[in-house]
């Protein structure tokens, strides 16, 4: 499952759970799809009943996002999120260790835009955003077209291990969030890179812009990565639907980007991201703290 051997600290007992946990997903990732389907659905109830892991935090987002829906909807909604985000860590088992014969069934669509934009020379970073279907939407694509990724370390140590060397696996260039440089090259040598700039964090590359008409910190960095590289921006989202399958769809590159107004590109962004949210709202991931940080101007949302 892993180099850990490479990195004996990754062993310290203070990782045993983190490692038990990821062994028995390693595991249950052997199971048919069915089976792995019932599994979630049972952990998603567990998690959001009895657990409660940032119910409140779900809750909160939802409020904001959809403040039509009535208090029951949108109980339901945080409900049937847990169950996509239970799901979700089995596609990333399968996103990370599956045989691409044992990949779930799933469709590719538009690959001729990304295909067209590359043909111009100069690259394409491959717009997404942070659903539950993230890991196994970036593998559906690294089996239809080579590409490389953005990746910024998650805080647990095993994980981050993890993460880096399957991504590596199936991603070139694997560039780190922070690697700028990286970045620019990969783009430069016409590699399609895939990157979900929509968790915003504090940084001389953001703005607080309109998210589901909220304020939330926004990266503005795509607009002057696309200028300085001259790459074409091409969105892409994997959606689960209903009978089980996958739909990775690609959309044309976006026309007329960047403007002089990064702002502006960056709050066309917000928007495209949130059409494609309320098409499957439950499988966005709405335990991220969006809403944080957002300065003494903004009332406290967590």
């Amino acid at each position: 499952m892993s180099q850990a051997g490479e990195h004996p600290r990754l062993w310290l007992p203070q990782h045993w759970p983190m490692w038990a946990g990821l062994s028995f997903l390693w595991l249950a990732d052997k199971l048919p799809w069915p089976e792995k389907r019932a599994l979630a659905r049972a952990l998603g109830w567990l998690v959001f009943h009895l657990i409660r892991i940032r119910r409140r935090v779900v809750l909160a987002n939802l409020q904001l996002c959809f403040p039509e829906k009535s208090p029951p909807q949108i109980a339901a909604l945080a409900r049937a999120h847990y169950d996509s985000l239970a799901l979700g860590l089995f596609e990333v088992c399968a996103g990370w260790w599956a045989q691409s014969a044992d990949l779930p069934p799933h469709r590719v669509v538009g690959l001729e835009h990304l295909t067209a934009a590359l043909a111009r020379g100069h690259g394409a970073l491959l717009l997404t955003a942070h659903f539950t279907t993230l890991e196994i939407g970036g593998r559906f694509m690294s089996e239809s077209h080579t590409m490389g990724g953005l990746y910024r370390d998650p805080n647990n140590p095993v994980v981050a291990h993890l993460m880096r060397g399957q991504r590596s696996r199936h991603m070139s260039p694997a560039v780190h969030f922070d690697d700028l440089r990286g970045l620019v090259r990969g783009l430069r040598g016409n590699a399609a890179i895939w990157y979900a700039p929509d968790q915003g964090k504090r940084s001389k590359s953001s703005e607080i812009l309109p998210f589901f008409g909220v304020p939330a910190i926004s990266n503005t960095a795509t607009s002057k990565i696309a200028e300085m590289t001259g790459c074409a921006v091409v969105p892409f989202f994997a959606r689960r639907e209903a009978d089980h399958s996958y739909t990775l769809t690609i959309l044309p590159a976006l026309a007329n980007f960047p403007t002089q107004d990064a702002a502006a590109d960056a709050v066309r962004l917000n928007q495209l991201i949130e059409h494609h949210i309320r098409l499957a709202p439950e499988q966005y991931f709405w335990v991220h703290k969006r809403f944080k940080a957002r300065g003494p101007a903004y009332p406290e949302v967590y």
